[in-house]
Parts: structure tokens; C-alpha cells; sequence
């Protein structure tokens, strides 16, 4: 079972960011290595040109924390502690250390101890000066003593640097720190996002899902959710924030797609080039790579992001097992299907559910009209049912925003009336990656529910496909749920995101031309199934027929069939209109008056829901042999009509 990502820890108040305006921050007690160590240290980083916070200074005020230091601190990408002997008698220093690991360590930025003739055991264990130390504020005061004892038995705990006089020389060690800190800093965030909105809580959550602080394991996290709901995003902004404390990185990016095209060789190429540094590595075969892969990485602390992977082969072929890669090292694999975490034994996943209303509304007025601000008032009514569209899909309001930038309302409501009639091409060929990845039989179940079931509970679509297809139909719904094609709330109803669902019904509309609706296999929208049934359209193509009348406030309009909304739609018809539909096996009719009773009712019949049957007795020629359920009004029992349900399996229930 996957572990859950609500024991996640929320990030610290220090914001995420992308960009930082130090390289290095440099904390130290100022009376010990101001004038030698540190700033050497200083003096070494600045000449190699990596941009270094040094309070020079002495931008303190007296012991507490100026806010120039903290927005120093919070805008730096790697801390350096300087741990001298006399470090922790500055209560200053501790709560500058305190501050260091909160908004560095606590997001999962870089922190580096320098143990400057400091013995790291005096420091984990508060042995001798450090002892002393806080024996004495002890005395003074009780209010952070325990804070700052944490913080530095949690920064003695880190991989660092250790000098000692006599050892050899300064000038030499502060060389390696140079060297290390210029071969971390070279390597560029990638681009998240123009506008990144929404991502604070998921990345925390993601790092936490990391243990980044258990130093000897592999693990491996994975992201999922439906297409274009900001998997890989969320994946980047991860990678950002967290590649720092790792020997070496490497994102590889659309794996499904580049592995279609160039094949697995080329990923594990690629990956070994990337970590190694080195051009031309040889692979003839995805075997030999694999052996290369564990042969070469496996000393190496390695962070590696596998996105958009839809294969087993391909996670094999680059991170088959954990001990692949040394101790530390971290794997981040992106997906649509849960199943391939689970098959590859990854208990760690997080699912992606998109952007909350107000993040919603702040990426669209960005995409919209490049400001992070109000929007006009007149657009506000679009603006909502632009929202209200997208559900929460950053690629959907992404796509809206810009399509619409600099657009007059009435542009929008033009624009928005046409995609909620068809879905935008880039939307709908995301989303149909899921759809073209299942089998045929899947590809029916999840238009049958995308059509016509969603809302239903987990059991009684089980129980509906089961007796339409004839056979067991819980491997199918398990299918589409790893796909992350539907999912299941605390209700236990099936349900899809509106543009997956959106998808689902302009490929059943392909199938079949929508100016022949008698000539489909479901029919679900209300204006066809009258069509149908008033003009006698039936064939033996329909398979499938959901009829719910939507509700309206108003009479009138261009639209017949809108009613008062306390009145029942009428369906006029003769009452023929099934005995040409020789293959209908589903009959679901939710609402409406219909003017006359079923003259025929086929013999294929294995659901019949009819809310409002309009008569005591089924046909004469009807025989339900194939039935299955069947719901009807209470008020219809007893009647005569359960003496031609005899000879059926029907599992009777009043409505």
C-alpha cells in the first residue's frame, strides 16, 4: 500500500524559490574567524565569482536577527556553517543557525558545516566548549536553550568539512570548498514554469515522501495523475529545490515519448553521459546499459528524475533495483499509472489533484492579462466560468489564458461557448494518451462510464458493466482507475475530472456520425435519444441508451425541450421505437414523461432503470431471459408484470 502524503511536514514560512540572489550564505562568530578563516573563505568564493552573503558589516543588532540578515538568509541557495570553538557562545549564532535550518535545510536547500578545529562528536554530543556553552545560557535563560542544542546536534549530523591546524594547509582546504561549491552552483535550475502557482504544499509534501535526512537509503517517490495536471512541474520544482545535497543529477524528461522515438539505449546513454560528465559512452544493447548503469552509479549519491514514464521496460532499463545507486541517492518517477509504481515496488506516491480555486484564478489572469493582480471587473463572469471549466487543470487554464490574452469579453464567451463544445486540440491529445494506452474492451468500459455511469457508486457499475458485458468487469474499472482515468471518492462513487470526461464524449462522437445518432453504439445526450425515439431511428447498432433530461429554470428559448423545473420533459412518441433495436442491452431512463407505453421491449435487455415506467405491464412479447436488473417504481409491485420475470435472474429494486 502506497504511504500517504498527508504525514507530510508543511514547508517552513521561507517561500519556495527558483532564483536566488546568493550563492552562498556564511555563517560564522565574527570575534573567531572574521579576520582569518572565514574571510579567506570569503575573499576565495568572491574571486571565483560565486556571490557570497558575508556580513562584513556586522549588520546585527545587538542579539536579535535584523531583517536584512533574514531576507539574506532565506535568499541564498547554500549555507556555510563555520564552527569554530567558540561558536556557540554567541546566542546570535545559535539563533542565526536556527533561522539557516528552517529556511535552507527546511527546504531541503543546501547546508554545509565547516568543523574549524571543532571536533564534530564535541558538537552532536555538546561535549567540552559546546558543553560549556550551553551550560551557561542555561543559567541565563531556558526560552531557546533546547532549540539551539537541536540545531546543532542536527548540523553535527551533516556531511561537511573538517580542519585542523597542523593537517594541512588552510589555504589548500578552503581550495576544496571553492571547487565544491563552483561544481554545484554551475548547475542551472531548469525552468519550472513561467508562472509557478500552487506548488508550496505539493513540493513539501514530495520532500517529505524523500526522508531527504536518511543519508544511507534509496528511495524511490512517486507523482502521478491525469495528463497535463502539473505532474512534471511539480517534479521540476522538486528537482530545484533539492539537486544541491546530491554528487550528481540528472532529469530525464518525456520518456515516453523519447523512448518511442530513439529507444531505451539512448535514455541510458544519455543518463550516463549527463551524470559522468563524459561524451561517446558506448552501449550496444539495453542489457549492457543496464550493467553499466549499476557498475558506474552505484558509489555515487545520485538524484534522477524519470518523467512521463507509461512502461515497466523503461523503469527497468534505467532504475531497475534501489542498490543501482549509492547510499542517499533519490529517484523521482512521473506517471498516469499507478499500476507501474506498484509493479516496480515503489511505496511512495503522491497524487497531483490540481490547482485549488484561488490558485486557479491567479494563473489565469497571469496567462490572461500578465498580472498578478485584479482583473477587470467586466471580466469577472467569464473569468468564473473559465474556472469553473478547467477544473483546476493548469494545461487547460494555461491554454484558455493565452488563447484569450487581449481579448474583449465577448471574444471569451464566443471562445468558451465553443470549448465547452469541443475540447482544444492540445487539451484533448494529452488527456487521449491515457485512452489510446488501454485495450479495446478498456476503451469501451471507460466511454460506457465517461457517457453514461459517472456519479454511479464503485459497486453499482461493477454490478451495470458485469451485466452488460456478461462477465466479470472489476479488472477493467482497476485498469482505468491505474490510469488515473477515474477515481473513487470517500463516498465510493466513481468519478472524472469534467475535461477527462469532456474527452471521453467527443471520441464517442467520432465513432459514430452525430447526424445518424440511430447508428451509435450509447446514446447519452438527451436531444439525440428523443430524436431517435419520437422518429422511429432505431438500429441494431445501439447497445446503450442513458437518458437524463437536464434541468432548467426557464420555459422558452430556442431549446424545445427546455421546461419549467417543476415539470417533466415529454417524450412524444408511438411507442415502437425499440423493436429495431434488436442488440440493446442497457435502458437507463432518468426523468421525463413519455406520451405512450413501450409497444416492444428487446429480448437482449440485461439493465432496465426506467424511473417513471409509463405503464403496469411490460409488452406481451417480451421475454427478459437476459435480464439482470432491473429498476422500477415501487408503486408498480405487485403487479402482474413479475409473472413474465419469472424465468429470469433479475435482481429487483425499487425506486
Amino acid at each position: 500500500m502506497a504511504l500517504q502524503s498527508s504525514s507530510a511536514q508543511p514547508f517552513s514560512s521561507c517561500s519556495i524559490r527558483y532564483e536566488w540572489k546568493y550563492d552562498v550564505f556564511l555563517s560564522f562568530r565574527g570575534l573567531d574567524t572574521r579576520l582569518g578563516f572565514t574571510g579567506n573563505l570569503y575573499n576565495a568564493l568572491h574571486n571565483k565569482g560565486i556571490h557570497t552573503f558575508f556580513d562584513g558589516d556586522m549588520l546585527q543588532s545587538g542579539e536579535e536577527i535584523t531583517p536584512a540578515l533574514l531576507n539574506a538568509i532565506q535568499s541564498s541557495r547554500i549555507a556555510i556553517i563555520v564552527l569554530s570553538p567558540k561558536y556557540a557562545d554567541s546566542s546570535f549564532c545559535l539563533k542565526e543557525l536556527v533561522h539557516i535550518l528552517d529556511c535552507i535545510k527546511g527546504n531541503s536547500r543546501l547546508v554545509l558545516p565547516v568543523f574549524y578545529e571543532v571536533d564534530p562528536s564535541d558538537v552532536r554530543r555538546l561535549k567540552n566548549s559546546f558543553g560549556e556553552a550551553m551550560a551557561k545560557h542555561k543559567t541565563r535563560s531556558q526560552i531557546h536553550v533546547d532549540k539551539w542544542e537541536n540545531a546543532l546536534k542536527q548540523v553535527a549530523n551533516l556531511s561537511g568539512y573538517h580542519f585542523k591546524h597542523g593537517e594541512g594547509y588552510e589555504h589548500k582546504f578552503i581550495e576544496k570548498i571553492v571547487q565544491d561549491i563552483s561544481r554545484k552552483i554551475r548547475r542551472v535550475p531548469l525552468s519550472v514554469a513561467d508562472y509557478p502557482v500552487g506548488l508550496e504544499s505539493p513540493v513539501s509534501e514530495v520532500i517529505s515522501l524523500l526522508e531527504m535526512d536518511s543519508i544511507d537509503q534509496v528511495h524511490m517517490v512517486g507523482i502521478h495523475g491525469i495528463g497535463g495536471i502539473g505532474k512534471s512541474t511539480l517534479a521540476l520544482a522538486t528537482y530545484n529545490l533539492i539537486a544541491d545535497n546530491f554528487e550528481a543529477v540528472c532529469f530525464l524528461e518525456n520518456i515516453r515519448e523519447n523512448s518511442q522515438k530513439h529507444g531505451l539505449v539512448h535514455l541510458q546513454k544519455h543518463l550516463l553521459c549527463k551524470i559522468l560528465g563524459k561524451k561517446g559512452v558506448h552501449i550496444i544493447g539495453v542489457n549492457e546499459g543496464t550493467s553499466q548503469i549499476q557498475r558506474r552509479l552505484n558509489q555515487l549519491k545520485v538524484l534522477l528524475v524519470l518523467d512521463d514514464v507509461d512502461d515497466s521496460n523503461q523503469l527497468h532499463a534505467i532504475a531497475g533495483e534501489p542498490d543501482w545507486f549509492g547510499g542517499g541517492s533519490r529517484i523521482i518517477i512521473t506517471t498516469r499509472d499507478t499500476h507501474l509504481l506498484e509493479l516496480h515496488g515503489v511505496e511512495r506516491t503522491y497524487e497531483v489533484e490540481g490547482l485549488k480555486g484561488e490558485e486557479s484564478f491567479e494563473l489565469l489572469i497571469w496567462k490572461a492579462f500578465k498580472t498578478n493582480t485584479d482583473s477587470p471587473p467586466s471580466y469577472a463572469e467569464v473569468l468564473n466560468r473559465a474556472i469553473s471549466y478547467a477544473s483546476g487543470h493548469p494545461l487547460a487554464l494555461e491554454i484558455i489564458g493565452s488563447n484569450l490574452f487581449g481579448k474583449e469579453v465577448e471574444i471569451w464567451e464566443s471562445a468558451l461557448n465553443q470549448f465547452e463544445k469541443h475540447l482544444d486540440d492540445k487539451i484533448h491529445n494529452i488527456l487521449q494518451v491515457s485512452f489510446d494506452g488501454l485495450g479495446q474492451e478498456e476503451k469501451s468500459v471507460f466511454l460506457d462510464i465517461a457517457c453514461c455511469f459517472k456519479g454511479y457508486t464503485l459497486v453499482e457499475i461493477t454490478d451495470l458493466l458485469q451485466a452488460h458485458y456478461g462477465h466479470s468487469m472489476k479488472y477493467h474499472i482497476q485498469v482505468l482507475f491505474e490510469k488515473s482515468l477515474i477515481k473513487i471518492n470517500l463516498y465510493n462513487v466513481v468519478i472524472m475530472h469534467d475535461l477527462i470526461e469532456h474527452m471521453g464524449k467527443e471520441i464517442d462522437d467520432l465513432e459514430k456520425s452525430a447526424e445518424m445518432p440511430g447508428k451509435r453504439r450509447r446514446l447519452w445526450f438527451y436531444k439525440d435519444i428523443v430524436k431517435v425515439l419520437e422518429d422511429n431511428q432505431g438500429t441494431n447498432a445501439i447497445e446503450i441508451i442513458y437518458l437524463e433530461f437536464p434541468s432548467f429554470e426557464k420555459k422558452g428559448d430556442e431549446d424545445p425541450f427546455k421546461k419549467d423545473g417543476n415539470k417533466d420533459v415529454e417524450v412524444t412518441w408511438d411507442g415502437t421505437a425499440f423493436k429495431d433495436m434488436k442488440n440493446l442491452k442497457t435502458v437507463i431512463i432518468k426523468n421525463g414523461c413519455f406520451s405512450k407505453s413501450p409497444k416492444h421491449l428487446p429480448n437482449s435487455l440485461r439493465v432496465l432503470e426506467w424511473r417513471k415506467y409509463p405503464s403496469e405491464y411490460f409488452p406481451r412479447d417480451f421475454q427478459p431471459e437476459m435480464l439482470c436488473i432491473l429498476k422500477l417504481p415501487e408503486y408498480l409491485y405487485p403487479s402482474t408484470k413479475l409473472d413474465c420475470l419469472s424465468k429470469a435472474s433479475v435482481l429487483n429494486s425499487f425506486l
